[in-house]
């Protein structure tokens, strides 16, 4: 599946860059093969555009802003947020601007401290992660970084139980739990859903970070996946802690994706430094960093040309569904 060729992954919302990193200046984002270019009109609003000048093809995200308009540096004609050419230097009279002078722009929204952008017309809402809103939960920004590896895997290992022991080495794999002691899985309507139960072992800094004196115990999973590429793992610890992992794997091109992470936990600063949180979950997906950069980011969707077993039907029931999608039969 190669996420280039289908247009239906337009339809989709991914966080493309986090909203810190917006300033005065224009910025650059390739999304499904396309390049855009970002920037602030006068009201603070996001503005998402191709990044192409329609007079020569110049990249905008070179340019600068000027009074909230995105202008090119070639010849320094300057389009507004619709993507209306508002000014063409070259002209003394802007009502002489033919209404051909125009760049495509998208859709785009905050959420969750990152711009969410959408290349078409949307088939389903931003995922709605409700913690994100309660106010006993901080979110921490964690990841924001490029994968050589394509989205589907990275989603298909998020559900993966079997894989920690031979992967998470040095992190939370138990040798003595290769698979689940449960689990259950259920398609939904914006993707799927999974619980599940897993031993796990604690190290030193992980034990401080729960808050929690054992080294084994287990982690009861709350799992759910949403079209196309994010998934929620909500990890509830016996001492009453929740750690809740949301990721994205927004698709740069068919080989790369852009893996947004940020995490929500019902504890504070004071009990726990995020800084601390962030650097055991880091050590975590460098450990899955690893192996994903080494599989085929073209994944088949017919199921028999990799072979299966029982620990791997939510990622089966991902392709499923992704193959009822790209056939128009959502």
């Amino acid at each position: 599946m190669l996420v280039t060729k289908e247009e239906v992954f337009k339809r989709f919302w991914y966080p493309v860059m986090p909203v810190v990193q917006m300033s005065d200046q224009p910025q650059s984002f390739e999304l499904l093969g396309q390049n855009l270019v970002l920037w602030l009109d006068n009201s603070g609003s996001v503005v998402v555009a191709n990044d192409r000048c329609c007079h020569r093809s110049a990249q905008l995200s070179k340019g600068q802003v000027i009074d909230g308009n995105i202008a090119c540096p070639y010849h320094g004609w300057q389009y507004n947020a619709e993507g209306v050419c508002t000014k063409v230097p070259q002209l003394e009279d802007s009502s002489q601007i033919p209404k051909t002078y125009q760049i495509k722009t998208y859709q785009a929204q905050e959420r969750y401290g990152y711009i969410w952008v959408c290349l078409g017309e949307p088939l389903n809402e931003i995922p709605n992660i409700k913690e994100a809103s309660d106010p006993d939960f901080r979110l921490i920004p964690e990841f924001y970084e490029t994968w050589n590896c394509g989205g589907l895997r990275v989603m298909e290992n998020e559900f993966d139980l079997a894989h920690p022991t031979f992967v998470h080495t040095t992190t939370f794999g138990s040798e003595d739990h290769p698979i689940p002691d449960r689990v259950e899985v259920e398609e939904t309507d914006y993707g799927i859903t999974e619980t599940a139960v897993l031993g796990v072992v604690n190290p030193q800094e992980q034990q401080q970070n729960l808050k929690m004196d054992e080294r084994v115990t287990t982690r009861n999973l709350d799992l759910d996946w949403y079209l196309p590429f994010t998934c929620k793992l909500r990890i509830n610890y016996p001492n009453g802690l929740v750690h809740i992992i949301v990721n994205t794997a927004t698709p740069i091109n068919d080989s790369s994706s852009q893996i947004v992470q940020f995490c929500l936990r019902n504890d504070t600063e004071a009990e726990t430094k995020a800084d601390d949180v962030v650097a055991f979950d880091r050590a975590v997906t460098l450990e899955d960093k690893a192996v994903l950069e080494t599989t085929d980011y073209d994944v088949p969707l017919d199921l028999k040309q990799e072979q299966h077993m029982m620990t791997d039907k939510p990622g089966i029931l991902m392709r499923k569904k992704l193959s009822r999608i790209l056939a128009g039969n959502k």
